[in-house]
């Protein structure tokens, strides 16, 4: 990567829209060598995706923490009435029902550990869950393929 890809992430990370003429004219290409250069850096998994970012999704996905959440529920606790009442939790983004020591792996997005601390009382108060597990990522996965 050399300074030139570098301006076309800074580009695209303020205005995700850019066109490629836009993009060629900023950094000095033509709109051909700066497409070349964008589908280049898709391909190494430089840019993995263009997405659109709300109001309401904002703190989540600058800066917050993406956790895994391992649920115990309490026998008395059945599936339906466990995913019923985890459905309506915005922060929760993936609910798997699993094999081995716990019944759902949870997969959430979080502004803080404060919002953490809550979610987990949450599940705990009112959703059947008896007890928890809860893993922290630290970075996003690398791409596991290049697309073709």
């Amino acid at each position: 990567m050399d300074r030139l890809d570098e301006q076309i992430l800074g580009i695209l990370t303020d205005n995700a829209r850019c066109s490629f003429s836009e993009i060629g004219r900023q950094i000095g290409l033509s709109t051909n060598a700066a497409a070349a250069r964008v589908r280049r850096l898709e391909d190494d998994g430089i840019i993995l995706g263009y997405t659109v970012v709300t109001g309401q999704d904002a703190p989540e996905l600058r800066g917050g923490l993406e956790v895994f959440i391992d649920v115990r529920l309490d026998a008395g606790t059945d599936y339906e009435t466990f995913v019923a009442a985890i459905a309506p939790i915005e922060q929760i983004i993936d609910a798997v029902h699993m094999t081995g020591p716990y019944d759902y792996l949870l997969r959430a997005r979080l502004r803080d550990t404060a919002a953490l601390d809550s979610l987990l009382r949450r599940l705990k108060k009112s959703c059947g869950v008896v007890q928890t597990q809860t893993r922290v990522a630290l970075r996003q996965p690398a791409p596991r393929w290049k697309k073709r």
